[in-house]
């Protein structure tokens, strides 16, 4: 009753003032005094409160409890309500201290050291913010420990304060005292509150060293696997739970033991639906327990949720959006503790999806955990500033800039400790900005910003704007050099003349490019390092603008501008010198450790995440300049081609124009690679792997051509960086790339010091042909291969190193989690390098690497005992060390036992397999591996890349099963025409890879097959459609783009079909070069329909030969076979003829002598007759001219042409004959 107490409070003011209307003979009691300031207090009259308590201590008063009130009461008077005014903290503190110093001396008294600990925690609920707790570190140690000397009975109270006097040594960092402290906290809560206990090991799990040792009952979970994520997901639920439910040691322990042997994720699942039943009257913890729930779901798809593929984030969206209800649930049930639970598992299941192009998915879910977190005052400040900071990124995207600049303003007043102060400060200057797009600021900065934001909002479509605005915003920024260094790229201010030669002006434009980038570096020195953050920020946004638009020579610009505050950046940074690596394996760091502290923000790690991802774009950028150029990543200039076809350059090695240009090229590369590696180096000391393992696939990607091509040398000490690298932050979730990683540098230490083959064939070269000329006559000749039999011993480090790098990626691989499986293909790929390597280094290899007892899992030994033998058969027979391998068919009835995850390496193994038997004449084996090869599902290949693969393969395959059919063929004629169709089915195969090698391949062993049968127009006839499909498929591969470079998998000579099989072997007359064959195949066609009298589907053939096949001497069959069919359907073949005229007249007469033959009438016949006979004029043709004279005399006469005109051609034999030397 407000009323009463100021009634009373009149009468106790008039009394203290001697004015009392009581008798002064009546005692008037000091103790009002307080109980009347406890009333005003609890009323909210302050100033009354106080205005008792003054008088309280003015007056000579007892010693009693009343004066703890009074001490309790004027602390009251001073309660912090914000974390702002310390000063009146430092007050409340004071006076609650000295009512518990008072109380502490008198045993009467100690129940106001209780009352006093409950009206602290109570009233410093603002210092609990992170950041301020090491403000209570004094006053709480000493309230802790008066309720310790007092013996306090209620035990969970000072259970509940030990555990948070502990979080405030470690919100202060005071690791030492924490550590301390928490022995003494461990033994009073174990004893005394042991349901608080699994809070208690939360912090040390979090903060420490488990100390387990020192503790029986958690010796089985150091003895358990919890350190792959399989295990440790539900072990860190199962932890979770026993916190929720308040189980005690000796329960979860108990649990613990019953769970050993049994699958982990089973046991926990159906301890969660005990718990439903066990926590249904608890409805706070029946949604703890959802909410444990619901995040077990997504922790089952950890790595599955990295690939973002739309079922995996329908799915976790799906989880997010039950979770939305379940809030809901939690914010009528009341509690603040469950809400938090809620909003802060919310987060956590939200963080994935918050990329550029999914964080619009998760605005509803964010904004209702913001908005009810405020609802509740929630103390969590940090989640609820990084909730708000995202949410305004959301909005700001979503081209909502008020709501936006709210969300910001929202999250700067939570930043109460600053740890995000500059950055929120420039985020909200940026949006004030961009509310106000039209405005002419004043700062450069800010126009600069302007005119990017303005890039970025208008379309890409408009050109010209674009690149304006993005121009003028590096202008604003860079006023006196930004122009110079985009002026690098413009070739119109490059100096030239008419006169200068194109080597001339590459020279130029190279020390034009050169002289104009070098004006950046004066960039720094006008400006100084003022607004360094400021401008790292906008250089970094320019720089992406530009790329998002494909404006590179801006992009590349902005990117070097950028890149200039990386040494003003890093003096403020602490970076210790690094150690030199000297062995891959044997780093002092753990992977995690990280070079920088790692801070939850820091405002100079996230520049150099913007500065890690301007070198990445800065490289793709250079690549791009180099392609302009012609030139890919790594390789070298390309000179430049003249006008005219056939123009050769001539570039003398000592040409200082060529060489200039040659090396700015060279330079260009130098500058990407040092960007990615660069990149990597910022992603190491910040121990961010993401960072790290973009640069490996950046480096892998764009060094593709280099990799394929065996050139992996060239960038070696790049890859020795990034392995490195990776190495000390760690390669969870991306083994496969390491594994690739590792791989190429494998091979770049290992094939230079690989002999290179030498093929010897047995027998006479022709120079014409390039063919043996006892090739012909045997058609199992096989080429000689020799290698040398060791390694040069310069070499040996190299190939050693290699060696250990290839061990290192197969026990990542062996040790490889069920739910990061490696690909089959790129474990293939590193076995075929490790397997190489032993060789090199003269090591054996037993049969079962990995045994039963070092594997737990049977398939991936199975499948890594079928790759290394396969290798190791590859590598035999070459002059090195030779494997003890194991028996073909061994192999080959385990890789059909086998269970592929990967149906394209299945096949490339049976491919293998059965190339490999076919060399050895088992031919049962050729035919089972046949068998199965067609068995194989083309429907588990996606990808059009490995569907062209796997049609290489089946190509190979049908030639394989050809050439073994004919050597079981005797020379039986059906079993030809079998085996010249699966000759065919090869070039269907090669035809649908687009491989014109395996094409031209299975073409000529059809030759081969089906040319002793030509002699027939029966036996030609059954080759009219293989023919056919063999030059439409020539035809389509010939004229399809260049193939993708894939990696091949051994860059070494071997056994396999790949290595020699498409440039060794012997082919019949008519297909000894492509165009011979190709001629030879148009010519079966030919005579197939002549044999048919189908002369206009013969001159069709023939067209199209001449359309498709190349000006050169191949031609010439065709045109006589043209004449042939143009004679036969009694058209003018005078045209064709002249085609001929260049071989000689000797050859030209006996076409026209052939056509007499063939000529439909007549005067065709005497037509031919006459050119056969005038057409020899020289002298050694004077006895043909002689043949042809008598021949055409007894045409005449059987054409009954009248005797003068048959002895005309007589006499002029005898003349001819008269006059012969």
């Amino acid at each position: 009753d407000a009323e009463a107490l100021e009634n009373a409070y009149e009468l106790i003011k008039s009394a203290s003032q001697g004015k009392s209307v009581l008798d002064s003979s009546d005692s008037f009691s000091t103790d009002l005094y307080v109980l009347c300031a406890e009333q005003a207090l609890q009323l909210g009259y302050l100033e009354m409160s106080r205005d008792c308590l003054q008088m309280y201590f003015k007056e000579k008063f007892p010693v009693n409890q009343f004066l703890g009130r009074a001490y309790l009461c004027q602390g009251q008077l001073h309660t912090p309500l914000s974390t702002d005014n310390l000063e009146e903290f430092e007050k409340f503190v004071m006076f609650f201290m000295k009512a518990i110093d008072f109380a502490i001396q008198d045993q009467r008294y100690y129940f106001l050291i209780y009352n006093a600990s409950v009206l602290y925690w109570q009233l410093v609920r603002p210092y609990l913010k992170p950041g301020f707790r090491y403000c209570l570190i004094p006053s709480l140690s000493r309230i802790v420990k008066a309720l310790n000397q007092t013996e306090e009975q209620d035990t969970e109270w000072r259970a509940e304060l030990m555990i948070n006097l502990l979080e405030c040594f470690l919100d202060a960092s005071k690791l030492e005292d924490a550590k301390e402290f928490l022995f003494t906290a461990a033994i009073f809560i174990k004893e005394n509150a042991p349901e608080n206990y699994s809070r208690l090991f939360s912090l040390m799990v979090s903060h420490f060293k488990l100390p387990v040792r020192q503790k029986p009952s958690l010796c089985f979970i150091r003895s358990y696997d919890w350190c792959s994520n399989d295990n440790f997901t539900p072990f860190y639920c199962f932890l979770k739970l026993t916190s929720i439910v308040g189980l005690s040691e000796r329960s979860y322990s108990a649990i613990l033991l019953k769970m050993h042997g049994f699958n982990f994720n089973t046991v926990l699942i159906i301890y969660i639906r005990t718990l439903y039943i066990d926590t249904s009257q608890d409805k706070g913890k029946l949604i703890e327990i959802q909410c444990l729930e619901r995040e077990y779901e997504i922790k089952k798809m950890d790595t599955t949720i990295k690939t973002y593929t739309r079922g995996v984030v329908e799915a976790q969206l799906e989880v997010i959006k039950n979770l939305e209800l379940t809030l809901k649930h939690a914010v009528q049930l009341g509690d603040p503790g469950v809400i938090q639970v809620v909003c802060t598992t919310q987060w956590n299941l939200c963080l994935p999806l918050l990329q550029h192009n999914l964080h619009q998915h998760v605005r509803t879910p964010l904004i209702a955990v913001a908005d009810v977190l405020e609802g509740i005052d929630s103390m969590m400040i940090l989640l609820r500033c990084q909730v708000h900071m995202e949410i305004a990124r959301i909005e700001e995207d979503g081209d909502r800039m008020e709501a936006a600049m709210e969300h910001v303003q929202k999250a700067i007043h939570l930043d109460k400790k600053g740890q995000y102060q500059e950055y929120l400060r420039l985020t909200f200057n940026r949006l004030h900005l961009c509310t106000a797009l039209h405005n002419s600021p004043e700062r450069p900065e800010d126009q600069a910003a302007v005119m990017i934001e303005q890039a970025k909002k208008g379309e890409q479509k408009n050109v010209q704007k674009w690149r304006s605005l993005l121009v003028n915003a590096g202008r604003a920024l860079a006023p006196d050099s930004f122009h110079l260094v985009l002026d690098s790229e413009n070739e119109a201010k490059v100096s030239s003349d008419k006169s200068m030669s194109q080597i001339s002006y590459l020279c130029a434009k190279a020390q034009h490019h050169v002289k104009s980038v070098e004006k950046a570096d004066e960039h720094l020195k006008h400006l100084g390092g003022e607004n360094y953050t400021e401008r790292v920020k906008l250089w970094a946004d320019l720089a992406k603008a530009a790329r998002k638009g494909e404006v590179w020579d801006v992009c590349r610009a902005a990117c070097r501008f950028c890149l200039l505050y990386e040494e003003t950046l890093f003096r403020k940074v602490s970076n210790p010198p690094k150690s030199k690596r000297t062995n891959y394996f044997g780093c002092d760091s753990l992977p995690g450790e990280s070079v920088l502290s790692a801070k939850s923000f820091s405002l100079e790690r996230s520049l150099l995440r913007i500065l890690a991802e301007i070198r990445f774009i800065n490289a793709e950028a250079t690549v791009n300049l180099l392609r302009l150029q012609g030139v890919e990543l790594n390789d070298y200039a390309v000179p430049p081609q003249g006008a005219s076809p056939g123009y050769v350059p001539y570039l003398p090695e000592n040409d200082p124009e060529w060489k200039t240009y040659s090396s700015w090229i060279d330079s260009l590369s130098q500058y990407a690679m040092e960007n990615f590696q660069r990149a990597a180096e910022i992603g190491e000391q910040l121990n961010e792997a993401w960072i790290v393992h973009s640069a490996v696939v950046y480096v892998l990607n764009y060094n593709r051509h280099l990799i394929s091509s065996g050139r992996q040398r060239q960038i070696i000490e790049y890859l020795q960086t990034l392995l490195g690298a990776i190495q000390t932050v760690g390669h969870e979730g991306s083994a496969t790339t390491l594994l690739m990683l590792c791989d190429a540098l494998a091979r770049g230490l290992m094939l230079p010091w690989i002999p290179k083959p030498k093929f010897a064939d047995s027998g006479k070269k022709d120079a014409a042909t390039g063919r043996s000329e006892k090739a012909a006559a045997k058609k199992h000749d096989k080429a000689t291969v020799s290698l040398s039999s060791s390694v040069d011993p310069s070499g040996i480090p190299d190939t050693k190193a290699a060696l250990e790098i290839c061990e290192f990626a197969l026990s990542v691989a062996a040790g490889a989690m069920p739910n990061e499986a490696i690909p089959v293909a790129t474990q293939q790929q590193i076995i075929a390098t490790w397997v190489k390597a032993k060789q090199l280094n003269q090591q054996q290899i037993r049969h079962k690497l990995w045994t039963e007892e070092e594997s737990n899992d049977e398939a991936q030994d199975l499948t890594a005992r079928i790759l290394v033998g396969l290798e190791m058969h590859s590598c035999n027979g070459f002059g090195f060390m030779d494997f003890a391998v194991p028996s073909l068919s061994q192999l080959v009835k385990l890789a059909l036992e086998c269970s592929w995850s990967d149906s394209l390496v299945e096949l490339q193994i049976l491919t293998r397999l059965m190339y490999f038997a076919y060399e050895s004449h088992d031919y049962e084996i050729v035919m089972t591996c046949s068998k199965r090869i067609l068995q194989i599902d083309e429907n588990f290949l996606h990808s059009r890349d490995a569907k062209k693969q796997r049609q290489e393969l089946l190509s190979i395959a049908a030639c394989i099963q050809g050439k073994s059919i004919m050597e079981n063929s005797s020379g039986r004629k059906h079993v030809r025409v079998a085996a010249s169709e699966a000759f065919v089915q090869s070039a269907r195969f090669a035809g649908k890879a687009g491989s014109y090698p395996l094409v031209m391949f299975a073409a000529k062993h059809f030759w081969n097959t089906c040319l002793p049968l030509l002699g027939s127009p029966q036996d030609r006839q059954q080759f009219k459609e293989p023919a056919e499909i063999l030059l439409k498929n020539i035809i389509e591969v010939e004229s399809k783009n260049k193939q993708k470079e894939f990696l091949p998998l051994h860059q070494w000579i071997t056994k396999d079909f790949q290595s020699i099989g498409l440039s060794v072997g012997c082919f019949l007359p008519g297909a000894e070069e492509d165009l011979t064959l190709r001629t030879s195949l148009y010519g079966l066609l030919f005579h197939i329909y002549a044999d048919e009298a189908d002369w206009e589907k013969a001159m069709k053939v023939l067209d199209e030969a001449v359309w498709i096949l190349p000006q050169t001497r191949h031609r010439l069959l065709i045109f006589k076979h043209r004449v042939t069919a143009k004679a036969k359907l009694g058209c003018n073949f005078t045209t064709d003829i002249e085609k001929l005229r260049d071989e000689g007249e000797d050859y030209l007469s006996q076409v026209w002598r052939y056509l007499v033959t063939v000529s439909s009438s007549t005067v065709g016949q005497l037509n031919c007759f006459q050119n056969a006979i005038t057409t020899l004029q020289k002298q050694e043709n004077v006895w043909q001219k002689v043949d042809y004279l008598l021949e055409f005399a007894q045409w005449l006469y059987c054409s009954q042409f009248p005797l003068s005109d048959v002895v005309k051609p007589l006499e002029w034999v005898v003349d001819l004959l008269l006059h012969v030397k």
